[in-house]
């Protein structure tokens, strides 16, 4: 076992890097990223891959409160420094401290000032006409500015502290479904993953459903470990896995698919005979209790809908002149979900925010490799999927559904499975020895063929080639 990230692992991952970056940037001249994305890109890759190294090295023998201490700590740092920096840069490059096009992060602020400004009993009528998966965020930004006023950076503060929160308990999570070094190692990925400190930054719903999502599946996962069966441990993972309906329904889903998922899969050592028998009694009256309900009927509408979604979007790509986009189906795409979305390194269409976000796009992509050796491993080797039931069922459930929608490669719908993918590639590392590190080497050679093959994509699409 590898109880840490190689060094000589994270040193190929940023010459990969900087080699696709360069070979990129050089073939297409003409449409190279700006100075400030490359800068930023280059800077977060460093970061990621240098200092997962020398943390997981350094932090290998600290006990639990220390370590949680220490990575609490780490990841609110961070946080905090790219708020005030996003901040800057925002109003340097937009005139506002909003990301590039921002809408709907504009809109649930000026959305929760326009709430504080008619009182609550004018907007809980008006919330009562949205569809319940647009009220759980307009509610809490609400409820922030009720108290903080409309304060853009405390917001953004508090959402920096969620997410520095959401890395101790993957540990947590991780450290009871794939062993403690590894447990370590997925909440160092996550305490320095560019795209979950991007997130803090942004007035968009996202950090604050990663939160929710991650604690219903720890405190879920607790319980299920649970020696004896607690009513309050129950009403706990209940209120939150129904909170997520308020904010994205097929979230909400996939989180109650994985949760009786384990009840049904779990073996006897996470899981007693008597415990599953409660259990799911519970499990079978809460869906009676929510059939039929709004949560049931708008589950239903948007599953029925996704063809018809799907081909919304590829017509609408294809509209604005992205001709390949009909090739981008959920049936090509679903294969490579654990791996996606691709980076963008070329300057096209005024996508800033996703040439913003390249470098961690990047590290999703070079971490898949490890992601698919965990889930080979887990299915033909160790042949333990039944203990990861759970976090493996969420990940392949929330993913596949947005795969089949036609957001396969939109970072921030991808964004919910993305920690337990990091909880997925740290168990990876630690799996390396001898035999499955010659699979890993070929994974070296494939990243960067995705890499330049997205941005060959990127340019063909749109006639530029």
């Amino acid at each position: 076992m590898v109880p840490f990230f190689p060094k000589q692992i994270s040193s190929k991952a940023v010459t990969i890097y900087l080699l696709s970056l360069g070979a990129v940037s050089l073939i297409f001249v003409k449409y190279m990223l700006g100075l400030d994305f490359l800068i930023i890109g280059i800077v977060w890759v460093l970061l990621f891959f240098g200092l997962s190294s020398r943390f997981s090295r350094k932090w290998v023998d600290y006990d639990e409160k220390r370590f949680t201490r220490k990575l609490f700590i780490t990841a609110l740092l961070f946080r905090i420094v790219w708020v005030l920096f996003s901040y800057i840069f925002f109003i340097i490059k937009t005139g506002i401290p909003f990301e590039f096009s921002a809408a709907d992060s504009f809109d649930y602020h000026a959305c929760a000032e326009w709430y504080i400004d008619i009182g609550w009993s004018e907007a809980s009528d008006r919330l009562a006409l949205t569809p319940l998966s647009d009220r759980g965020y307009i509610i809490y930004l609400t409820g922030l500015y009720s108290i903080f006023g409309p304060n853009i950076l405390i917001t953004r503060f508090i959402k920096a502290i969620l997410s520095a929160f959401s890395c101790v308990l993957i540990y947590r999570l991780a450290r009871r479904n794939v062993g403690e070094p590894a447990g370590k190692l997925a909440g160092i990925f996550c305490c320095l993953m560019p795209n979950l400190i991007m997130y803090c930054g942004l007035h968009l719903k996202e950090t604050e459903m990663l939160f929710l999502t991650i604690f219903a599946l720890e405190r879920a996962d607790d319980l299920l470990r649970s020696k004896s069966v607690s009513v309050w441990k129950i009403i706990v993972v209940v209120l939150l896995t129904l909170s997520l309906f308020t904010f994205r329904t097929v979230l909400g889903v996939a989180v109650l698919f994985a949760i009786l998922t384990a009840l049904v899969f779990s073996s006897q050592s996470v899981l007693s005979r008597w415990n599953r028998t409660i259990l799911i009694f519970w499990a079978v009256v809460g869906l009676l209790v929510m059939a039929g309900g709004t949560i049931t009927n708008e589950a239903q509408g948007y599953w029925e809908s996704r063809d018809e979604n799907q081909v919304a979007k590829r017509e609408h790509q294809m509209s604005k002149g992205v001709s390949w986009a009909k090739y981008a189906t959920g049936a090509v795409m679903a294969p490579i979900m654990f791996v996606l979305p691709f980076p963008t390194m070329v300057d096209v269409d005024q996508q800033y925010n996703q040439q913003l976000m390249h470098g961690g796009n990047f590290v999703r992509n070079f971490l898949g490799g490890f992601v698919l050796l965990t889930l080979f491993s887990a299915l033909f080797v160790k042949k333990n999927w039944r203990d990861l039931s759970m976090i493996g069922t969420f990940v392949v459930t929330y993913l596949g559904i947005i795969c089949m929608s036609g957001f396969a490669n939109a970072e921030r719908f991808l964004l919910p499975g993305l920690p337990i993918l990091l909880t997925l590639a740290a168990y990876g590392v630690t799996l390396l020895n001898g035999r499955n590190y010659q699979w890993v080497r070929v994974w070296f050679w494939i990243v960067p063929l995705l890499v330049v093959g997205w941005a060959v994509f990127k340019l063909g699409s749109r006639g530029i080639l």
